[in-house]
C-alpha cells in the first residue's frame, strides 16, 4: 500500500482511545473516524480531531475513505463487527478475545478469505522483552523437552472495576474471566507450547456473584499435545491490588520463570551452560484510573499492521491464532459448565 495506511476505530473506550493515540504517533498511520455508541462528549476524545459517528452504518454512509477498522467494542460485538467490516473488503485488526465461541472467529476466517483481507489479533503480550527472550529459548530447544508448565494469573477486580449497567461482568457481552482478563496469558501458553487435551477443573465464584454472570477463579490441569504436562490457576478475587500473572516452565536442560503483575519479569533462569542475555525494559501496564490492565505494547501492534499492509513484514498474531485462543478457552469452560449442570 502507498501512502498512509487510514484507520478507522470502532469503540471510544479506554482501549479505543489507546488505539487511536497509537495511530496518530505512527508516522505511516492516519486516523480518520471514531465510532461509539455513546454521545461524543461523554468520551474525552479532545485530543482526537476526527469526524465522530454513533454507528458503523453512519460512518459507512459518509463513505470517508479507510483502509482498515480496529474493533475495540465489547467482546460480544467482535465477530458481528469484524464481520461487517470485512465485507466492505476493509482489513480488521480485533481486540482480543477475536470472539466468544469458535464458531464465530471461523466466520470471520471465512469472510477474510472469501475477501483477501488480513484479520489481526490484538495480542500485544508477545511484544514483550520477555515474551520474546522466552519464545526463543523453547523453539531453539534450548529447555530440552518440557516437562510442566505452570501458568498464575491471580488479579484484583472488584466493584471498581463491575460498574452497575455496564458490559464487564455479563456472559453476553464479556463473557468470562479467561476471556476478558486471561486470554493474553493463555494466548502466550499456546504461542509457546502448541494445543492442549484432557483438560481438568475446579471453579469457583468466590466475591463476585451480585457483579458478574460466571465464576471468578479457577484450577485448571491439562497436557500438552506435543508433550509435558500444565496447570492454569487463575482468579479476580484478590484483594485490593493485582498479585501476579506467572509462567514457570520446568524442562529437560533447566528452569525458567517470569513473573511480575503483568509476566513482566524473569525472575528465574536456571539452564545448564546459558547465560541470561540482558533484556530490555518492560512497559508499564496500561492505566485505566484504579486498575491497571496488561501491558502497554499496542504501539507495536499498530506498527505491525502498517508493515504487513506496506509488505514489510508478516502478522504478528494472525486469525488462526485467535481462534485458537478462544477455541481453548471454550473447551475450559465446557468442564465448568459440566460441572455446574452435575450439581
Amino acid at each position: 500500500m502507498d501512502g498512509k495506511i487510514k484507520f478507522v476505530i470502532i469503540g471510544a473506550g479506554h482501549i479505543g482511545k489507546r488505539h487511536a493515540t497509537m495511530v496518530n504517533e505512527n508516522k505511516e498511520a492516519e486516523l480518520v473516524a471514531l465510532i461509539d455508541i455513546q454521545p461524543k462528549e461523554n468520551l474525552a476524545l479532545e485530543n482526537f480531531d476526527v469526524p465522530f459517528f454513533n454507528t458503523i452504518d453512519d460512518f459507512l454512509a459518509s463513505n470517508i475513505e479507510y483502509d482498515i477498522a480496529s474493533v475495540c467494542t465489547p467482546n460480544g460485538l467482535h465477530a458481528e463487527q469484524s464481520i461487517k467490516i470485512l465485507e466492505q473488503n476493509k482489513h480488521v485488526v480485533c481486540e482480543k478475545p477475536m470472539g466468544l465461541t469458535k464458531d464465530n472467529c471461523e466466520r470471520i476466517i471465512f469472510k477474510s478469505l472469501q475477501m483477501s483481507k488480513h484479520v489481526f489479533c490484538v495480542m500485544q503480550n508477545r511484544y514483550s522483552p520477555p515474551s520474546e527472550w522466552i519464545k526463543s529459548i523453547v523453539d531453539e530447544g534450548i529447555l530440552g523437552k518440557t516437562f510442566m508448565v505452570q501458568l498464575n494469573c491471580y488479579w484484583n477486580r472488584d466493584d471498581r472495576y463491575y460498574k452497575k449497567g455496564g458490559w464487564k461482568g455479563t456472559q453476553e457481552l464479556d463473557g468470562g474471566t479467561l476471556f476478558t482478563q486471561f486470554s493474553h496469558f493463555v494466548d502466550i501458553m499456546y504461542w509457546l507450547f502448541g494445543d492442549i487435551k484432557n483438560i481438568q477443573g475446579k471453579f469457583a465464584d468466590f466475591t463476585h456473584k451480585d457483579s458478574t454472570d460466571f465464576e471468578d477463579s479457577g484450577f485448571v490441569s491439562f497436557d500438552f499435545i506435543q508433550g509435558g504436562m500444565g496447570s492454569l490457576n487463575y482468579s479476580t478475587a484478590v484483594a485490593g491490588q493485582n498479585l501476579e500473572s506467572s509462567i514457570t516452565i520446568i524442562g529437560e536442560k533447566g528452569s525458567v520463570k517470569i513473573g511480575g503483575q503483568y509476566m513482566n519479569e524473569v525472575e528465574v533462569c536456571n539452564i545448564e551452560g546459558y547465560e541470561m542475555p540482558e533484556l530490555a525494559p518492560t512497559n508499564p501496564g496500561n492505566d485505566y484510573g484504579s486498575y491497571k490492565g496488561s501491558a502497554a505494547n499496542h504501539h507495536y501492534v499498530i506498527n505491525n499492521v502498517v508493515d504487513t499492509l506496506k509488505g514489510r513484514n508478516t502478522a504478528t498474531t494472525n486469525a488462526l491464532e485467535g481462534l485458537k485462543v478462544v477455541e481453548i478457552i471454550e473447551r475450559i469452560y465446557k468442564v465448568r459448565d459440566e460441572q455446574i449442570n452435575a450439581h
